[in-house]
């Protein structure tokens, strides 16, 4: 499986507060982007896979969804965490 739980812990190590700290808003953002990059690397070989993409679809509409709060909420921590994960060129 291409997402094991020591690529869990590290991520969460890397970009949360903690490595047992699964519920920080960074640390899902950074895990979904992780998730994001090997589902689109996939559908780059299957391009036919619908429920794939419609995978794909989702956890980028939860991922805008989290990054939307950190900008409200904090807007610190997000352009930290868009910065650590390079997200966008053009920080807000």
């Amino acid at each position: 499986m291409y997402l094991s739980n020591e690529v869990k812990i590290e991520i969460f190590k890397k970009h949360g507060k903690g490595e047992t700290d699964t519920g920080s808003a960074e640390g899902q953002v950074a895990l979904f982007s992780y998730r994001i990059k090997h589902l689109t690397e996939h559908l780059k070989k299957n391009r036919k896979d619908f429920s794939t993409q419609l995978a794909l679809q989702k956890l980028v509409g939860k991922r805008r969804a989290l990054l939307a709060y950190l900008y409200n909420k904090d807007i610190s921590r997000y352009r930290a965490i868009v910065k650590a994960l390079e997200l966008r060129d053009i920080i807000k």
